[in-house]
């Protein structure tokens, strides 16, 4: 049996947490724009928020509830307002959205998370959200339909909800670990360009449950990059119910990294997920460095690659200008010897290699045409350095990313 399953479903699939979505008439009028999530006991709490120095409202509401607290019991979020840029008021909006919420569920408001996604600048609609609020305390359930619910609802340029879960075995009891998130612009690895809301039953320390998570992110979600904009409102939330049963986690032993294998899978699934639907994004762009000297330079070589506008161009244009590829390794800031380099790409329809030690190759265009038309398309770069290696996640670059993005406010 494999150490760990994927399984369908999202946050509620985790013993003892529960998911509702609601119309709230926020900005948008013809569809859910709130989601609840509450668990039926009081989970320890991580996360992991935005670098930007422009933070919005309801990520310090979070990182001073996570960071000084440490436990919490529910997560309101909304769709179409960022509250961000919206100074005292902001702040006031999130401990009000949270004492409703606290109200609603009978628990105390700084058990209460609050997370904002969409425009920047505007203030929140408070008689609606707290409306909201009341509507969601109502609605809770427990099914995988409640947790897509919640997926859908805080969408914004979005197409698709993004869910995943997976089971791990952990002494003689079953782990769920499951996630929602959403992101589809304003993406750009630093820290985690999005909203993600993980659930476990997992018995964890809250030490050790945010150690997991920060280590996590570093591969995941600071590997993805849409379009170079590290947003104001990045979250990135876990919660643990503890009520499968497994003996505590409260040391770096065999449970912990297998604890954190599973998460890591949560975690790849969403990230990947959130590039491929990069606003207007035709395709999954993957890009795999490996012979790297250092993971520090895997890294940034990798990123450099699949936030290059230019490539990002040619992978929507199905053009095999692997000059491009070179161009964006050679500006990443990592000393490499070009002469050494061996690029390929890879899809569904095949394999071609485009570029050996440095030099391009006699490579049939209509086949290169062929693999990079395809949904998921992978550059892998061979630096030939030494052993290391890092994957980077992004998207193609469109005419409908310039159209979504020109009159998103209006």
């Amino acid at each position: 049996m494999e150490k760990i399953r994927n399984i369908e479903g999202g946050v509620t699939m985790a013993k003892g947490f529960r998911a509702a979505a609601a119309e709230a008439g926020i900005k948008y009028k013809d569809r859910t724009d709130m989601a609840m999530l509450y668990a039926d006991v009081p989970c320890r709490a991580a996360g992991t928020f935005t670098t930007n120095v422009v933070k919005a409202a309801p990520v310090i509401w979070d990182r001073d509830i996570v960071y000084d607290k440490g436990t919490a019991q529910a997560v309101v979020i909304n769709s179409g307002i960022a509250n961000a840029c919206t100074g005292q008021e902001g702040m006031d909006y999130c401990r009000r959205t949270a004492e409703a919420a606290g109200a609603a569920l009978n628990i105390p408001a700084d058990s209460v998370l609050v997370a904002s996604t969409g425009v920047i600048g505007m203030q929140l609609p408070i008689d609606r959200i707290t409306a909201g609020v009341n509507i969601l305390a109502g609605k809770l359930a427990d099914t995988p339909e409640a947790g897509n619910d919640a997926a859908r609802a805080i969408m914004t340029t979005d197409t698709v909800s993004k869910e995943a879960a997976v089971q791990v075995t952990l002494g003689s009891h079953t782990v769920t670990i499951g996630g929602m998130c959403k992101g589809s612009g304003m993406i750009h690895p630093n820290m985690c360009t999005m909203l993600s809301f993980i659930t476990t039953d997992a018995c964890i320390s809250q030490e050790l449950l945010l150690s997991a998570l920060r280590e996590d992110i570093v591969d995941t979600y600071n590997m993805v990059s849409v379009d170079g904009d590290t947003s104001t409102n990045d979250t990135v939330l876990l919660l643990a119910s503890g009520l499968a049963g497994n003996p505590e986690i409260s040391e770096k032993n065999e449970d912990y990294f297998l604890f954190k294998e599973a998460l890591h899978e949560v975690n790849t699934a969403l990230a990947k997920k959130i590039a491929g639907d990069g606003e207007g994004a035709t395709a999954l762009f993957e890009v795999k460095v490996v012979g790297a000297a250092t993971k520090e330079d895997a890294v940034k070589l990798s990123k450099s690659v699949v936030g290059s506008s230019l490539t990002k161009a040619a992978i929507y244009g199905h053009d095999a200008n692997c000059g491009r590829v070179l161009c964006a390794l050679g500006y990443a800031g990592v000393p490499f010897d070009p002469e050494k380099v061996d690029l390929t790409f890879e899809s569904a329809a095949g394999t071609l290699k485009v570029i050996e030690n440095g030099v391009f190759t006699d490579f049939d265009e209509k086949t290169a045409t062929e693999i990079l038309s395809q949904e998921h398309v992978t550059a892998v770069a061979d630096m030939k350095m030494g052993e290391a290696s890092a994957t980077a996640w992004g998207c193609d670059l469109t005419h409908e990313y310039v159209t979504i993005n020109a009159d998103y406010r209006s």
